[in-house]
């Protein structure tokens, strides 16, 4: 219970966060589209919608808009909209995850048998299929590798290799290389996550 109620606590902090911000400066430094209620922008390729005097978050689901105030969906994106730098852009060239933190946080994402990789090596075509149907870019690395649209044309992308008897399988995850221009790295872990459960949900794995 108080683990949640931290991160209630962390996603009302962000929120109010986004109340101070000019959000005119906002819309033009993203080039976002607003009326007198909303800012309207778009995650993992699907749009949402900031409610302008609260910072809560709605994305659309079909023709209906639903809540969006899961704690990853709250830390990702007001992160990019209110973080991101004027000069942003991306390189094209991919950079390891744990390349961009310090050596500490490496053993967060390569730390054994990873229970990820394994469900996903188990089922290689619901993988595939649920990339494609999240908009994923195919790319040639890796056994199953798939470049996502995660914000304003930073990707993110998943690189899995199947394991055999002698090594497990591994998934890796890697940002543009410029990716800390849109991006802090703690908000990596949360925009990982969200792409991941949204995998999981098209995989049927929850």
């Amino acid at each position: 219970m108080a683990r949640g109620n931290n991160y209630a606590i962390q996603a009302q902090q962000a929120k109010a966060c986004f109340l101070t911000y000019d959000q005119q400066a906002l819309a033009d430094k993203l080039g976002l589209l607003g009326d007198e209620r909303y800012l309207y922008t778009r995650l993992l390729g699907q749009p949402y919608r900031i409610r302008r005097t609260t910072g809560d978050l709605e994305r659309l689901e079909g023709e209906r808009w639903a809540d969006a105030n899961s704690y990853e969906e709250v830390m990702t994106l007001l992160d990019l909209v209110c973080d991101s730098r004027e000069d942003r852009h991306v390189s094209g060239q991919w950079k390891n995850m744990s390349s961009f933190g310090l050596q500490f946080h490496q053993s967060l994402l390569e730390s054994g048998r990873d229970p990820w990789a394994e469900r996903f090596q188990s089922d290689p075509e619901a993988l595939r299929r649920a990339c494609r149907e999240l908009g994923g870019r195919p790319l040639p690395t890796g056994d199953i590798a798939y470049a996502f649209n995660v914000f304003d044309g930073l990707e993110l992308a998943l690189q899995l290799w199947f394991g055999d008897e002698e090594f497990p399988p591994n998934l890796r995850w890697l940002w543009d290389e410029n990716a800390p221009m849109y991006i802090r790295y703690e908000t990596m872990f949360f925009a990982r996550s969200l792409l991941l459960e949204k995998i999981a949900a098209r995989m049927g794995l929850h």
